[in-house]
């Protein structure tokens, strides 16, 4: 057989926190474990209603059968536009500085390679989402991590960042509200952000899948450390759009004339279209065209059905987006509660669909091991909090996307494993 040679840029995607844990799973049904799974954010609640209306409905229009080009999608990207003009009050021109994407995940991978020389720097939050280093290390760049720390509230520090790195760096990636660690960031943070990179002549990148998942009851920016001891486009009502009290702040807020910023949104968390791969990207009109150079080499436009089903989602009734927070709210509070129960004193988060929890010191230097040995002897499956990044070991990720009950009987499975 031919040896063939692989680029070096594949080197360092050979692992994935995701494919790990899916190997420790497909091990476990093996063996007749029953698994809970709580270590992908795939939210398990359906898209609502006229959302599917509005794909069906398009399935029998020939028309919606064929190529879709960019001018084409101009009916999603006023969409995008309008919803965040009416959620932040900021003026978007839908032409020129908006981009349908496949989830925001494909800008975070592919606007490195409009940005990035070989050898550049990027600067990529630790821990974060591992597409973010995806991207980097295709477009042959390096990465700095820049650790978050609970005493930081999960904040980067400027300051720490070397002088030798600030040099050959081309662009910043934060994302808040964050995965994995669930931390919010103040608009005093993205303002200060801003001006760094102004200053260092960075990009400024934000990722932002979970806009609406904040909670209402959240008045107090600090998570706290925690320990282990034992209708129509242009008329839509600002009424429809759910209350993030500022908690969950665009970066284009700190940035109102988009001079270094551009920002990822998904419909996967707020609409529950995970499956459907849509999103966009908002911002820097010339980043936007960067981006949509990168994007015309690689594939056209998703199905106009689906863009259709996002323009319903974009413009339509927003009860769901509330129902789907409430939810997730109801089961943070039943999981955390029952941590608490078995002795595992986590923070309480305040938005997102994940509890990022500090393991007990014994498995403080080997979280894959400890979730490997969890789904092999209970079933429930949680991401390691190293397979996101250094700054992420000695803590776990569990993701929210079963019932209560569900939950709690995870919880119990957990408390059996520990003692």
């Amino acid at each position: 057989m031919t040896n063939m040679q692989f680029a070096k840029r594949l080197q360092p995607l050979q692992s994935n926190v995701f494919a790990d844990m899916d190997t420790a799973k497909a091990i476990a049904l093996a063996a007749g474990r029953e698994v809970i799974d709580l270590s992908l954010g795939s939210s398990d609640l359906p898209a609502e209603a006229h959302v599917i209306e509005a794909i069906a409905q398009s399935l029998g229009d020939r028309s919606t059968h064929g190529y879709l080009l960019f001018n084409g999608t101009l009916g999603f990207r006023e969409a995008a536009a309008n919803w965040y003009e009416q959620k932040f009050g900021l003026k978007v021109d839908p032409q020129t500085e908006v981009l349908p994407l496949i989830g925001s995940q494909e800008g975070t991978a592919h606007l490195p390679l409009a940005i990035l020389n070989p050898g550049d720097f990027a600067l990529l939050l630790d821990p974060g989402y591992p597409s973010h280093a995806g991207g980097v290390y295709l477009a042959s760049g390096q990465i700095y991590p820049m650790p978050l720390r609970a005493e930081n509230d999960f904040l980067p520090v400027f300051a720490e960042i070397p002088a030798p790195v600030l040099a050959q760096s081309r662009m910043m990636v934060l994302s808040y509200p964050h995965n994995p660690t669930a931390a919010i960031a103040p608009l005093s943070f993205f303002q200060e952000a801003v001006a760094f990179c102004q200053q260092h002549n960075l990009v400024l990148v934000h990722d932002f899948p979970y806009v609406d998942l904040v909670f209402a009851e959240s008045g107090d920016w600090g998570l706290g450390t925690g320990d282990w001891e034992l209708g129509n486009r242009k008329n839509l009502s600002q009424s429809l759009i759910p209350n993030t009290r500022s908690l969950a702040p665009s970066i284009l807020q700190a940035d109102p004339n988009k001079s270094v910023s551009i920002e990822f949104f998904t419909l996967s968390k707020s609409y529950n279209m995970g499956g459907f791969r849509i999103g966009y990207a908002i911002g820097n009109a010339q980043l936007i065209n960067a981006l949509r150079q990168v994007k015309a080499a690689v594939d056209f436009n998703q199905y106009r059905g689906i863009l259709n089903g996002a323009i319903a989602a974009l413009t339509g009734p927003q009860v769901g987006v509330k129902s789907a927070v409430a939810t997730f709210q109801q089961r943070r509070d039943a999981f955390i509660t029952a941590l608490h129960r078995i002795g595992w004193n986590v923070p309480t988060p305040q938005a997102t669909m994940y509890i990022w929890a500090k393991l007990p010191s014994h498995w403080s230097q080997n979280s894959i091991e400890f979730c490997t040995q969890l789904v092999k002897k209970t079933g429930v499956a949680a991401s390691p909090g190293a397979g996101f990044g250094k700054s992420g070991e000695g803590y776990v990720r569990f993701a929210l996307v079963h019932e209560p009950l569900l939950l709690e009987t995870a919880v119990e499975r957990i408390a059996q494993f520990l003692h």
